[in-house]
C-alpha cells in the first residue's frame, strides 16, 4: 500500500457525497462504497439511463444542488482522487492493521505542509450548505522531497462488500478511516391487511417513480405519519396517480408548539406551502388527525378504511370511513441504519448514532453523517457530511480541523438539528396503534408471525424485551433480521426497542464467509475484478 492517506466512505448519498468531497478537495484518497447503481441516495434518485427521462429534474427539488455534487464527483473521480464502487453491499468492516512504505526523515514538514495548504472554493446550495467543487478548485501544497522509506504498520479498516446483484462475491476495501453515511429505512407500523399486493411503503412508491418512472396504481392512498407522505402524494398525483386521500395521523395544532424552530426554517415552510398548493390544485382531499385502520382485498388491494383519532391518539368509534383503492403508500417516519455502526461497537444513542461535533463516534477512526446519526433532511445529511470530511482530512493529516472555515456549515447543522426536532415531536405515530393489530393480524412477514403469538409471549410466557420475544416466537429471525418488524414487535411487548448488535449487517452467503481473508477476497485494484461505475 502507498504512504496516502484513505477514507472509506459506506454510502453515496447526500452525507457521503458531501464527505466525500470536502475530504477529497483536501488531499485525502477516498473510496465511495454503496450498494446502488448510481450515487445520490434515495433523495437524488434518478431514472436508469435506458428509459430515457427527458426531464428527471421535475421529480425533484434542489436540482441545483445535485448538479454540483454530481459535477464535484466527476471532476474528482477524472483526478484520481475518488474512487467510487457502485453495486457493493457491504456486510462488515473490521479493525485491520496495515503495512507501508512510511517517509523517513523530513516528511512530517511535508505533510503539515499539505494540510495547511489544502483549501477548496465551495459553492453554497439552496440551504446554504457548503458542496465542495471539484479537484480544479483546490489549492495544493507541495510536500518535501522523502529521502528514505521505513516499512511502517498502522491501525486502519477493511470494509467487506458483496458484488453485484447476486452477492455472491465479496471484495475488500481498506481505508485508514471509516465514514458511515448509510442512511435511514422506513418504519411502518402492521394493521389488519397490510401484507395485502398493493399495499407499498411510502419510499417504495417514491422509488418506483423516481427510478423507474412508474406508479404502483391508478387509485392511491398515501398515509401514515411524516413529511415524506407530501411529496409522494403530491409526486402521484402529478404522474396521473388519482390520489383518493392524503392520511395524516397528527393533529396540525402540534405544529403551533414547535413554531419557533420552524419559521427559523423559512425556505421549508415555501416548500411545506409548495406541496400543499400541489394538494389543491390536484384535488387530493387531506385528512388529519386519521389514520388507516384495515386494507381489503382477495388477490390484492381493493379498498382501506380510514378513521378519525380522538387527541390521545384512540381510534373514534363509529367513524371508519371506506376508501376504494387498489394502492396504499404508507408510512410512519423512518429509521437510522446502525449496524455497521453497532458491529464496530459504537456507542447508538436511542435509535441512532451517537457522534461529536466532529461527526466522530467513540470509535477512533469511524465518523457518521446524515440520516444514521439521526433522520434530518437532505440539508442537515449534507452539512454534516462536510464537517465529517473536514474533520476527517484533518485528523488524518495530524491536524486539528479549524473551526473558523467551517463555521458556516456548523451553524446550518445547528439549525436544521433543532428544526428537525421540532418535526420529530409532531411526527409521532399515533399512541395506540398498537390497539388496531387483531391476533390474527401478521406482524413479522418473514417469519408469518402474528400479534397473538407476540401478546402470548408477552403474558403467558413471560417476555419482557424484543430479543425474548424473538427467541420465543421467531419474531424479527428472517431475512431482514427485524429491520422491519421490530419496531412492531417493541410496540406490541410494551418494551423499548433497544439496539440489536449484529456481527453482520446483512445475510452472507457460507461460500463468501469461507473465503473471506483469502486471496479471492481482494481489494478492487489488487486483482479483483473492476467495479461497475
Amino acid at each position: 500500500m502507498t504512504d496516502g492517506r484513505h477514507l472509506a466512505v459506506i454510502g453515496a448519498g447526500p452525507a457521503g457525497l458531501a464527505a466525500s468531497l470536502a475530504a477529497a478537495a483536501r488531499g485525502i484518497h477516498v473510496t465511495l462504497i454503496d450498494s446502488a447503481a448510481a450515487a445520490g441516495g434515495q433523495f437524488y434518485r434518478r431514472p436508469v439511463s435506458g428509459l430515457g427521462a427527458r426531464r428527471p429534474r421535475a421529480l425533484h427539488h434542489q436540482w441545483h444542488t445535485w448538479e454540483r455534487l454530481e459535477r464535484g464527483l466527476a471532476e474528482h473521480m477524472e483526478a484520481g482522487t475518488v474512487e467510487h464502487l457502485t453495486d457493493h453491499h457491504v456486510w462488515l468492516v473490521e479493525r485491520t492493521e496495515a503495512t507501508f512504505a512510511g517517509a523517513g526523515a523530513g516528511a512530517g514538514a511535508g505533510a503539515g505542509a499539505r494540510a495547511s495548504a489544502s483549501a477548496s472554493a465551495g459553492a453554497r446550495d439552496g440551504d446554504g450548505e457548503e458542496v465542495e467543487a471539484g479537484p480544479g478548485a483546490t489549492r495544493h501544497g507541495t510536500s518535501a522531497e522523502r529521502a528514505d522509506t521505513v516499512p511502517v504498520t498502522r491501525p486502519g479498516f477493511t470494509v467487506h462488500a458483496l458484488l453485484g446483484p447476486l452477492q455472491e462475491r465479496s471484495v475488500a476495501v481498506r481505508g485508514d478511516a471509516v465514514l458511515l453515511a448509510t442512511g435511514g429505512y422506513e418504519k411502518v407500523l402492521p394493521f389488519p391487511g397490510w401484507t395485502l399486493p398493493g399495499v407499498v411503503t411510502a419510499g417504495g412508491a417514491q422509488a418506483m417513480l423516481k427510478g423507474g418512472l412508474v406508479v404502483p396504481g391508478r387509485t392511491a392512498v398515501v398515509a401514515g405519519t411524516g413529511p415524506l407522505l407530501l411529496p409522494v402524494a403530491t409526486g402521484l398525483a402529478a404522474a396521473g396517480v388519482e390520489v383518493a386521500a392524503l392520511v395524516e395521523s397528527v393533529d396540525p395544532r402540534g405544529f403551533i408548539r414547535g413554531a419557533g424552530a420552524l419559521a427559523a426554517q423559512p425556505g421549508k415552510l415555501v416548500e411545506g406551502a409548495r406541496y400543499a398548493a400541489q394538494l389543491l390544485r390536484h384535488r387530493v382531499p387531506f385528512m388529519a388527525l386519521h389514520t388507516v385502520v384495515e386494507a381489503y382485498g382477495e388477490e390484492r388491494l381493493e379498498a382501506v378504511t380510514v378513521a378519525a383519532l380522538d387527541p390521545g391518539g384512540r381510534v373514534r368509534a363509529g367513524s371508519g370511513r371506506r376508501i376504494p383503492c387498489d394502492t396504499l403508500a404508507v408510512g410512519h417516519g423512518m429509521i437510522p441504519h446502525t449496524d455497521l455502526a453497532e458491529a464496530l461497537g459504537c456507542r447508538v444513542d436511542g435509535a441512532k448514532v451517537a457522534v461529536d461535533d466532529e461527526q466522530r463516534t467513540d470509535v477512533p477512526g469511524v465518523w457518521a453523517a446524515g440520516e444514521t446519526t439521526g433522520i434530518g433532511g437532505v440539508a442537515l445529511s449534507l452539512a454534516e457530511g462536510h464537517l465529517a470530511g473536514r474533520s476527517i482530512a484533518a485528523r488524518l493529516s495530524g491536524a486539528e480541523p479549524d473551526p473558523r472555515a467551517a463555521a458556516r456549515a456548523v451553524k446550518s447543522r445547528t439549525r436544521m438539528r433543532s428544526f428537525s426536532a421540532a418535526l420529530d415531536a409532531v411526527y409521532a405515530p399515533p399512541a395506540h396503534w398498537a390497539d388496531q393489530v387483531t391476533d390474527d393480524t401478521v406482524v413479522c412477514r418473514c417469519e408469518e408471525v402474528t400479534g397473538g403469538r407476540i401478546r402470548e409471549a408477552v403474558a403467558d410466557l413471560g417476555a419482557g424485551d424484543v430479543r425474548t420475544v424473538k427467541l420465543l416466537t421467531r419474531a424479527g429471525m428472517g431475512w431482514c433480521q427485524g429491520r422491519i418488524c421490530e419496531p412492531a414487535v417493541a410496540g406490541l411487548a410494551g418494551c423499548e426497542q433497544t439496539p440489536a448488535r449484529r456481527l453482520l449487517a446483512r445475510p452472507v452467503p457460507l461460500g463468501v464467509l469461507a473465503r473471506a481473508g483469502t486471496d479471492d477476497d481482494r481489494t478492487p485494484g489488487e486483482g479483483s475484478p473492476p467495479a461497475r461505475r
